[in-house]
Formats: structure tokens, C-alpha cells, sequence
């Protein structure tokens, strides 16, 4: 018959997400997450981001992605585009993504559809999806909210 491959990943799925104002060290954080997680990850870890600034502050275990080099411009596109990473790495089981908004140029109030998706892909994947995002506490839109890390 046929063997499965027994997946190594844990059965935790989250969103999270990281908010908060321009130059309040978003980054920074999660770049620390990123190279905390793989130092006890059973499966990959992946960063995307949209510059290569900080390809050298993360850890050699996570692959890093330039979103740019994509063309992602939208929340459909960065959704498809998660999907296939998802399709292609059965081990995959973490995605950070640092600086949402300027990924796919969308105001939060219009994003609630793809943490609905997110939520559903990370749920059927079994993996966590990270994410920075900027903006002001106050206009943290309310789907949001359980998100907030």
C-alpha cells in the first residue's frame, strides 16, 4: 500500500499580527520572531518582504522572499502566492510577512476577506502566518483585533 509521510509539523495554526506606528521597531520584532522560531522549528520558516534590506538580519534557516521580485500586488496575488509556497512545501510552518500594507498597497478597513482567507489557509495548512503591519492603535479595524499579538 501506500506510505504516508507522517507530516513534521505541529498542529497549531495562527495569525498574528504585529501593529503599530511607522518606526516603532515592527520590524525589528519581527525579524526576532523569524530567528527565534527556527532555532526550535520542525518545519521551514519563510520572511517575505518587499526590499532586501534585511536579508542579512535574518537567519540562514529562513528562506527569504522579496515580494517584489513577484510582482504581488494585490491581497488575491499575495494570497495565491502563499497558497503555492503552501502547495510546494509540505513542511513549510511559518510565513512571515513583514510590512503587509506596502506589499499589497490596501488599506486595512478592505483586508477583511483576506484574513478570512488567511485564517482558512493557515487552519488547512497547519501553519502560522505572521505579519507587521502599520498603522495607529486607534484605527485598528475590529476583525483585526483577535489577531493583535
Amino acid at each position: 500500500g501506500l506510505i504516508m509521510k507522517k507530516s513534521t509539523r505541529r498542529a497549531t495554526a495562527l495569525i498574528g499580527v504585529i501593529f503599530g506606528e511607522k518606526g516603532t521597531g515592527k520590524t525589528k520584532q519581527i525579524l526576532e520572531m523569524a530567528n527565534k522560531s527556527v532555532l526550535t522549528a520542525k518545519g521551514n520558516t519563510i520572511f517575505i518582504d518587499d526590499d532586501t534590506s534585511y536579508i542579512y538580519d535574518l537567519s540562514r534557516k529562513a528562506r527569504f522572499i522579496n515580494a517584489s521580485d513577484y510582482g504581488i500586488s494585490t491581497p488575491k496575488m499575495l494570497y495565491g502566492f502563499l497558497c503555492g509556497l503552501a502547495a510546494s512545501d509540505f513542511d513549510l510552518e511559518t510565513i512571515y510577512i513583514d510590512g503587509l500594507l506596502s506589499i499589497i498597497g490596501h488599506e486595512l478597513d478592505n483586508l477583511e476577506g483576506l484574513f478570512d482567507d488567511l485564517k482558512k489557509f493557515s487552519e488547512k495548512n497547519s501553519l502560522s502566518v505572521i505579519m507587521s503591519i502599520t498603522g495607529s492603535k486607534e484605527t485598528v479595524p475590529a476583525y483585526m483585533k483577535e489577531y493583535l499579538l
